[in-house]
């Protein structure tokens, strides 16, 4: 029988803490990802500020990238805006630094691609982004075979470093992804980019429950996610549920012939999050009283 994976050096963060809080309140969290500047800077601090109350208990805050290949097209697009409106990595780790100032609890995890960290420095970018208040990094296009190249050296900074696993993951090849992880594991729950179809609440139950008998940490899913019944029956079977092009897509529909933010944009966005915050609020774990 394989047992649960542990790792002598994962870092003890406020994601920890916050899936500690969750299960004893008995409930799955909501995970919800912004990419930082769509649709320019101050909009989405805006958005980013308010996510807190409006019910997110994590964050996802993606790192915009000129080639985000295996997002679909609403976060493809969502990077492009960011990037023409002249958000940076380093940018990108002030609005954290920003956000820091008003809130100290909620977990902001980076998302996105190895390319700009590469070129920013990987022993800068981790020193930086400690100090900006980053609590945990997922960088997709690195497997666990590259650990070396920024998982070990993130969680020896005290970042949790979180690996994606798929339905294709297979038995031979998950134990190898666990043993690394650390923070959650983030369970992509359909093959292919973000925002496209959703899986089964019964297969995902199936995949969380192969995912428990190897590992300790939290487990997370996302991709397809698209609506607050959806976000509480995922909730109810995970440890959270994450929330992507969902939310971008609000943005692309509130912008106008220029691009620029509508009014009322951060409103509608946020309003969005209470609805899911809600229904993953009104539903108990499995098993729970």
């Amino acid at each position: 029988m394989n047992m649960p994976a542990k790792s002598a050096i994962r870092p003890k963060t406020r994601i920890d803490a916050r899936f500690d809080a969750l299960r004893k309140e008995g409930r799955g969290g909501l995970v919800t990802f912004l990419t930082a500047g769509d649709p320019d800077p101050e909009t989405a601090f805006g958005i980013l500020q308010g996510l807190p109350e409006a019910g997110a208990d994590l964050i996802e805050l993606g790192m915009p990238f000129s080639d985000p290949m295996a997002d679909g097209p609403a976060i493809q697009l969502a990077s492009q805006r960011a990037l023409a409106a002249g958000m940076t990595l380093a940018k990108t780790l002030a609005m954290v630094t920003r956000f820091r100032k008003d809130d100290n609890e909620t977990p902001i995890i980076l998302m996105g691609y190895y390319n700009p960290i590469y070129i920013y420095g990987v022993e800068k970018f981790l020193v930086d982004a400690k100090a900006a208040g980053v609590d945990g990094l997922i960088v997709v296009d690195l497997p666990p075979e590259e650990k070396d190249e920024l998982c070990q050296p993130a969680m020896q900074a005290g970042i949790s470093f979180i690996f994606l696993t798929a339905p294709t993951t297979d038995d031979k090849r998950l134990p190898q992804v666990v043993e690394n992880a650390s923070g959650f594991v983030y369970y992509v729950s359909i093959t292919g980019i973000t925002g496209t179809a959703s899986a089964a609440i019964e297969d995902v139950a199936d995949a969380v429950g192969r995912l428990r008998r190897l590992t300790d940490l939290p487990i997370a899913v996302g991709f397809g996610i698209k609506t607050p019944d959806h976000a509480a029956a995922i909730a109810s079977v995970a440890d959270a549920a994450v929330v992507g092009s969902a939310l971008v897509n609000i943005i692309a529909e509130n912008l106008d012939e220029t691009g620029k933010a509508q009014a009322g944009l951060k409103e509608k966005m946020l309003g969005f999050v209470s609805d899911l915050a809600r229904g993953v609020r009104n539903t108990n774990k499995k098993g729970a009283a």
